[in-house]
């Protein structure tokens, strides 16, 4: 389960890379890869892009990780031997580490460490017909633990909201890119947010102890692990971060409770031979040596959130939402086709996919999918487009009609011809109540703040 389950994510992943890398991160993107790649050291970031970058080979890369991805969804890669199935595993792995090394800060995210974390371990569980080992389980649950924990601890910690109870009053308005329930779970009332906060805490607190404990606890310990993080996926859009730790959380169960649950039939499982010993030692010795700097992050007054330790993203520091944003804020860019800029110009938006727009739109369902772009527009609405590099750049793309980085949008507003001139606008943007929303058909309520760039055209 464990297995095919990283595999869909594996798939989820590379889709992604697949479809945004180039306009984001290729040689004529916004943040271009190669550019990069000349200022960094294979040392500093690990990637097989160092011998050669080209968006063709991205494509390759993408395209290999989602075969070998299928192929472990399916089952085939189960009917390989050992040293096949740890192959398959290798590449994969590698594969991701090389884009996410070269992704900048459009690979930021502390679930693309997570990936790389769990499947790396993923090498070493084995196909289905091998007992898998009981020390990698162990792992997936000190991995499992550093997630939920982590996250607790950033929190108490962190925003002063989360210990009187009042985070969700704007949580779920305010996250990156709300869902298509997060309306309905903004306007629960207080009582039940100051009710989930509560249960958050003990979610991230409490049960992750559990999983060092023998059965029934760490089945216990389990259960609130998952049912928590599907409460999260249906409050809001957190790429797979959920997915994930799902995933990383059937750990915890013994087959006995995932056969009461679900159609889980135990075969004869043979031994893992006995060179496999001598690897799971190495393995083993090699993640207590890197534990020591994530274990001593979580004790420590200063914790890092989402920190990995080394380049190659094994034994991270997770956690998530330490501060909570109480106003939300987004960026509207808009094109115009007037040939100078007066009053009688009209200015048409562009539409994102998943971030915030039209007022009547509901927010969409993309998660476990990601959306790159969406999702830094969020960050770079809470600060200035000089602290954004690729903002300014992706401007200039607009008014060039790139078609590559318009399929990264809902739409083109100009299909026959560029626009003259565009501009960025911010808005503070609200949940409409009950009422705003039977009088009003809107999801949202949204004022003028101000300009973020203004109008600009491309120089002649």
């Amino acid at each position: 389960m464990i297995t095919r389950g990283l595999g869909v994510i594996y798939l989820v992943a590379f889709l992604v890379a697949l479809n945004q890398f180039r306009p984001l991160l290729g040689e004529r993107g916004l943040l271009p890869a190669p550019r990069f790649l000349s200022r960094v050291t294979f040392r500093q970031a690990p990637s097989l892009f160092h011998l050669r970058y080209s968006d063709q080979l991205l494509t390759a890369s993408a395209g290999l990780g989602i075969a070998l991805s299928v192929l472990i969804v399916v089952g085939l890669i189960d009917a390989a031997p050992l040293l096949v199935w740890m192959l398959v595993w290798f590449v994969l792995w590698a594969l991701y580490l090389s884009i996410v090394n070269i992704g900048q800060t459009f690979y930021g995210f502390g679930w693309e460490s997570l990936l790389l974390e769990a499947g790396f371990l993923g090498i070493f569980f084995g196909p289905a017909g091998m007992a898998p080992p009981l020390v990698v389980i162990w792992m997936f649950r000190w991995l499992l633990f550093r997630v939920e924990f982590g996250a607790g601890l950033i929190k108490l910690r962190g925003d002063p909201c989360w210990r009187d109870l009042t985070c969700l009053y704007y949580h779920h308005e305010t996250q990156p890119m709300p869902n298509p329930l997060s309306w309905f779970f903004h306007n629960l009332p207080k009582r039940l947010h100051n009710v989930e906060v509560l249960g958050n805490h003990f979610a991230q607190l409490v049960a992750p102890i559990g999983l060092a404990f023998p059965q029934p606890v760490s089945n216990l310990a389990g259960v609130i692990i998952v049912v928590t993080q599907g409460w999260l996926v249906l409050s809001g859009n957190f790429s797979w971060l959920n997915a994930i730790t799902i995933v990383c959380a059937v750990a915890a169960f013994d087959n006995g409770a995932l056969s009461r649950v679900l159609p889980v039939h135990v075969p004869v499982m043979s031994a893992p031979p006995l060179w496999y010993d001598g690897v799971l030692i190495a393995l083993t010795v090699f993640i207590l040596v890197l534990s020591y700097q994530p274990a001593r992050n979580l004790l420590s007054r200063r914790q890092l959130m989402n920190f990995s330790f080394n380049p190659y993203h094994l034994v991270n520091a997770y956690g998530a939402f330490g501060a909570i944003t109480r106003v939300r804020y987004e960026i509207v860019i808009e094109g115009t086709t007037a040939p100078e800029l007066n009053d009688a110009a009209v200015w048409t938006e562009y539409e994102f996919k998943g971030k915030p727009g039209r007022l009547r739109r509901i927010p969409p369902q993309v998660a476990p999918y990601h959306l790159r772009l969406d999702w830094l527009m969020w960050f770079a609405a809470m600060s200035t487009p000089l602290d954004h590099p690729w903002f300014v750049p992706l401007l200039i793309k607009l008014l060039e009609n790139d078609q590559a980085t318009l399929k990264l949008l809902r739409g083109n507003p100009f299909p026959h011809a560029p626009p003259t001139f565009v501009r960025a606008r911010l808005y503070r943007y609200r949940f409409t109540s009950s009422r705003e929303r039977r009088e009003t058909g809107n999801w949202w309520v949204r004022d003028l703040a101000g300009d973020y760039v203004p109008p600009v055209r491309l120089a002649h």
